[in-house]
């Protein structure tokens, strides 16, 4: 007899039963609401890449050993999606004569990424990406810092909660080039500095020094990045700071690249970041477009919000009405009523079972369902329902053309 198969998901990565999904909607709702607030618009696209577009400018790290990476049945190498700005970036230029810049996009979905599942990792994630494209260093990297602070605080959090350090790609270039790096051993650093939290400070001077006899954090000029946070914090964003450490492990990073930690000490890591981007449209032979943006993922953003107590409600999508029918013979009265209730724009579950009206009951408990309503022959002769607040227990026969209005107050 065959060994039955397993229920387990494939490692690394998540079931989503309905309360679970309702959580990471509630997260991305609440950010969807935010971006929307300032201007930015959802797009989309297949997870499916074509291996190329990675290889080109994404990390060798994650190119090489973290891709989902196949070849499809007619022969080509085809890639999940590990992150979405290269998707962003093809997507302009195939149709950058047609659009209007500056471009405020944001995109939610699916990512992919091979590496050993831990706290705050996993293979499959969720993630909103946010894309400022088509101006250049200055406001528009200043209103993307902004917009990331505005998520956090959209959920409650404050300045104490998160830090967010800045840097830029430009200054650590510079840097390595003071140092006597060049070519492959600025990358070799780079990858260095990016795992650096992740190190010993013992380690990382050695496989440091085994780079370069002068550490090129020594050499960056910090001043060059002070009216940046100047500003930042005229206009409200007490919480930034420079930090020399913060690289980004993604090639494509031309200027300014921050990253947003938590500051509980239980939660210390962190949580999302970006930078700018000029570089990558150019890739499909045309003209660069200067680009910023980040990344925020449902993983760090739920530890982030669970440590400081800030989860959203996630009950939107619950049944608002359970809609309680006596007899089987009155299903067919309930579902139309249940469907004068639904035009005006309630959530309704109507019972399809012989069960009992007690029964009901205790199943729209079970579920989460805030009130009952029993409607049956003498309801529709009557014109009017029973209803049961099922959290006091409250009962109450009221005419069903007064239904909605109840509703909308809240009972």
């Amino acid at each position: 007899m065959a060994e039955p198969l397993s229920t387990d998901p494939y490692k690394g990565v998540r079931d989503f039963y309905p309360a679970e999904w309702e959580r990471v909607g509630a997260m991305f709702s609440a950010i969807r609401d935010t971006l929307r607030a300032w201007g930015y618009e959802e797009y989309n696209a297949s997870p499916l890449e074509r291996t190329e577009l990675y290889e080109a400018k994404t990390s060798e790290e994650i190119v090489n050993e973290q891709t989902y990476t196949f070849t499809d049945r007619g022969g080509r190498s085809v890639t999940l999606r590990p992150e979405m700005t290269p998707t962003l970036a093809r997507m302009v230029a195939a149709k950058r004569r047609e659009l209007t810049f500056p471009l405020r996009w944001f995109s939610i979905g699916n990512r992919f990424r091979y590496e050993r599942p831990q706290k705050g990792r996993l293979r499959e994630f969720y993630q909103a990406d946010i894309d400022l494209v088509g101006l250049p260093e200055g406001e528009a990297d200043i209103e993307i810092v902004q917009l990331a602070s505005a998520i956090l605080t959209a959920f409650g959090a404050t300045e104490r909660d998160f830090i967010i350090r800045v840097n830029s790609r430009s200054l650590l270039n510079a840097a390595c080039e003071a140092a006597g790096l060049t070519g492959d051993a600025v990358r070799q650093y780079l990858r260095l500095l990016d795992k650096r939290s992740k190190m010993t400070p013992e380690a990382f001077r050695a496989a440091s020094t085994a780079i370069t006899a002068t550490d090129p954090l020594t050499l960056i000029d910090s001043k060059k990045m002070d009216a940046f946070i100047f500003t930042l914090k005229e206009r409200g964003i007490g919480n930034i700071v420079f930090d020399a450490g913060i690289t980004r492990g993604f090639d494509y990073y031309t200027g300014m690249i921050f990253e947003v930690f938590d500051t509980n000490p239980t939660n210390p890591r962190s949580l999302f970041g970006g930078g700018r981007y000029d570089g990558l449209v150019a890739l499909w032979g045309d003209d660069a477009v200067p680009a910023v943006g980040f990344a925020l993922g449902d993983v760090t953003l739920a530890d982030f919000l669970e440590t400081h107590s800030l989860l959203p409600k996630s009950d939107f999508g619950r049944p608002q009405v359970y809609l309680g029918t006596p007899t089987a013979g009155d299903i067919p009265a309930a579902q139309a009523f249940a469907d004068t209730l639904r035009k005006e724009g309630f959530r309704v579950f109507v019972n399809l079972s012989d069960r009992s009206l007690g029964d009901q009951i205790k199943d729209a408990v079970k579920r989460g369902v805030p009130l009952f309503l029993a409607y049956g022959v003498d309801e529709v002769a009557r014109q009017t329902v029973r209803m049961k607040i099922l959290r006091t227990g409250e009962e109450a026969e009221l005419p069903a053309s007064e239904l909605p209005a109840r509703l909308r107050a809240g009972s």
